[in-house]
């Protein structure tokens, strides 16, 4: 059976850290790091999401700014409020929860948020700076797989990586993620034909489609890694991913669960990102 990859766990130890970097630089620079959330509509999920980051700001001492606006919020509000933002020196990162209002363009709000303060990782200039192997802030999900993987201890150098899923926010950036950290990678996704054939020889499987039970335990390599990013609601309210995982735990080497594996570590690396984001506005990088 397979390894559990804990997230939670490994979510909680790098919090520890966290919480003494930032009482350090708090005393030094007479503030905490700072991040402002926005908030637009009544989602119910969404306001469970603002809910669980604005703790874990808590927790390591970093100081969360909410803004909660109706859904009727018209998208020039919107982008006015990200000015203001973006000119504020005591906020250091930006974060607007996903998904908008149908009447605001999404891409258009994320570019405006300025590049050093969009520590969800989605800005255009902060992913083509992981492109060409300058990385700045990262995305939060893709960086917080790499690190629940390298809790494996195996070298990703010349591993065979399949990445399930191209969206901007979680497959296009683990491709780069794992292509600099030195795996060879294949990105499948709606197109991609005999996604059994990729699965099969796969040494590192990302499951990021959001397709409930796409990837079959029987797919899996012997030995293999993997790692599912998928959540999906069933009809007795318990969660799973896009991965058989029962099936799966039976091949895999390291698995992580759903929930407690990936979801635990996106919201940490927002925490790293936001304490990155301050470093960088106070000159320590």
């Amino acid at each position: 059976m397979a390894q559990i990859i804990d997230g939670k766990a490994l979510a909680a130890k790098l919090k520890v850290d966290m919480q003494m970097d930032v009482t350090t630089l708090a005393q030094k620079h007479g503030r905490s790091p700072g991040l402002a959330v926005i908030l637009v509509g009544d989602d119910p999920a969404s306001h469970v999401y603002v809910k669980n980051k604005e703790i874990a700001c808590e927790e390591v001492g970093i100081a969360s700014i909410s803004h909660k606006l109706p859904a009727s919020t018209t998208q020039e509000h919107l982008l006015g409020l990200i000015a203001e933002l973006n000119n504020d020196p005591k906020v250091d990162g930006i974060l607007v929860q996903l998904p908008l209002p149908e009447h605001i363009h999404a891409d258009k709000v994320l570019n405006t948020i300025h590049a050093d303060k969009d520590v969800d990782g989605f800005h255009p200039f902060n992913v083509g700076c992981l492109a060409v192997r300058q990385p700045a802030l990262r995305s939060c999900t893709p960086y917080g797989c790499i690190k629940l993987i390298e809790t494996t201890g195996i070298s990703f150098h010349g591993k065979e990586a399949v990445v399930v899923g191209a969206s901007n926010i979680v497959g296009r950036p683990m491709a780069l993620e794992l292509l600099l950290a030195g795996a060879t990678v294949t990105v499948c996704h709606r197109f991609t034909e005999n996604l059994q054939s990729h699965i099969e020889r796969a040494d590192i499987v990302v499951a990021a489609a959001g397709k409930q039970g796409l990837i079959q335990g029987e797919w899996i390599k012997k030995g293999a890694i993997v790692i599912d990013v998928g959540i999906h609601r069933l009809e007795d309210g318990s969660l799973t991913g896009d991965v058989d995982f029962e099936a799966a735990s039976k091949h895999a080497g390291w698995i992580t669960p759903v929930p407690g594996g990936v979801g635990p570590m996106t919201i940490t690396m927002l925490l790293s990102n936001t304490i990155s984001a301050f470093k960088n506005h106070v000159g320590l990088v």
